[in-house]
């Protein structure tokens, strides 16, 4: 039987995902401008980033989702001391009452309905379809409404991550070879995609793909396809709370933290961080903002578009790393791959890890 090849493409699809993430930046500035005043309160001030959310009203992360933004558009710039002022190019032209000041012809867009859903996702902090019953996309909390436990909605949405996974699979699988790993665990894996693509590189390997039972459904004719069934187990669980696959030498989290906040990544590391035995890896594949948290551009907009979906947002190698020292593992460098994404690996030191190693709560869930 004849399987389909895992081939990189030839060009790089980049400019198209780009050109769709845009749409988030022309609903955040307009946001920043017509609903939240931004430059209008930096107009002869510079704040914190603490004093500025308080400003707005806002939590820390669309916070932290808004100023990402703004500082990569250029429009507001962190001094040496922390604090957090407009840039030249906005005072110029987005301070109100500034002779070439541009806020009116922006603020024509303040109440179109994708500005005003943002706006909602600002001041609320939760994601679309959180609230109003419909189920929220590529989230399972017990006790709301979720696609994912729907078979055709959580067929159509890991469907749709496929098309990305297709693409960036094989180069993750090429620049990230995994010599010596017998049994790799692929948490939230979905498809299974990027398992795949290393079982089709090393066939001395074995991964367990870890999902909901409605995701892995596609998993397994992944698996099929490709001709690695054999090798590739489909084990359903929720990941927070089920009891982690042991015997695994190492993990991988491909495009799964960005989906969760500070709590819940740390409490899922430090889970995964305790399946892994002394020297096993730990491998984040996702985007990363830059440690400065300023951009880059197209990550910050697909982290705001992470921020409508789901309970997370874009987070920087930085961020990771801090998470990742607290449950005993150590971080390398980040590999590129495709997309804007990157593998950051981390190894099992034994140490233990700080205070989440300690503490840490079999589930954050509320």
């Amino acid at each position: 039987m004849t399987h389909p090849p895992m081939i990189a493409p030839n060009l790089d699809p980049s400019p198209i995902v780009e050109h769709f993430r845009g749409c988030q930046g022309t609903d955040l500035l307009t946001a920043a401008v017509a609903h939240f005043g931004v430059f209008e309160r930096l107009k002869s001030t510079r704040m914190s980033f603490d004093e500025l959310r308080r400003a707005l009203e806002l939590s820390v992360r669309p916070a932290r989702v808004l100023v990402t933004a703004l500082m990569a558009f250029g429009l507001l710039a962190e001094d040496s001391e922390g604090r957090i002022g407009s840039t030249e190019l906005a005072r110029e032209h987005l301070t109100p009452g500034a002779h070439f000041d541009l806020s009116g012809y922006v603020g024509l867009a303040s109440q179109s309905p994708t500005v005003l859903e943002m706006v909602e996702r600002l001041r609320t902090n939760r994601p679309a379809g959180a609230d109003d019953g419909s189920g929220t996309a590529y989230i399972f909390r017990e006790g709301q409404a979720s696609a994912m436990e729907d078979e055709a909605k959580a067929r159509s949405l890991t469907l749709a991550l496929a098309g990305r996974a297709r693409n960036v699979a094989p180069v993750m699988a090429e620049v990230y070879p995994i010599e010596g790993v017998r049994v790799l665990l692929d948490v939230g894996g979905g498809t299974g995609i990027y398992s795949i693509a290393w079982l089709l590189r090393h066939p001395e390997l074995r991964a367990i793909v870890w999902d909901l039972p409605e995701v892995l459904k596609v998993a397994s004719e992944m698996a099929i396809e490709h001709g690695v069934s054999d090798r590739l187990e489909c084990r359903p669980g929720d990941m927070f709370t089920d009891p982690v696959p042991t015997g695994v030498d190492a993990v991988l989290l491909s495009n799964v933290l960005h989906d969760w906040d500070f709590g819940e990544c740390r409490a899922l590391l430090h889970r995964c961080c305790d399946a892994l035995p002394v020297g096993g890896r730990l491998l984040i594949h996702d985007v990363f903002l830059n440690d400065a948290l300023d951009g880059p551009l197209t990550v910050a907009l697909y982290s705001a578009s992470l921020f409508r979906l789901c309970e997370g947002r874009a987070y920087s190698a930085k961020e990771y790393r801090r998470m990742l020292e607290e449950v005993g593992l150590v971080a390398g460098p980040v590999v590129p791959t495709l997309m804007h994404c990157g593998v950051l690996s981390a190894v099992k030191t034994g140490d233990g890890g700080g205070w989440l190693g300690q503490n840490a709560p079999d589930s954050v869930r509320p």
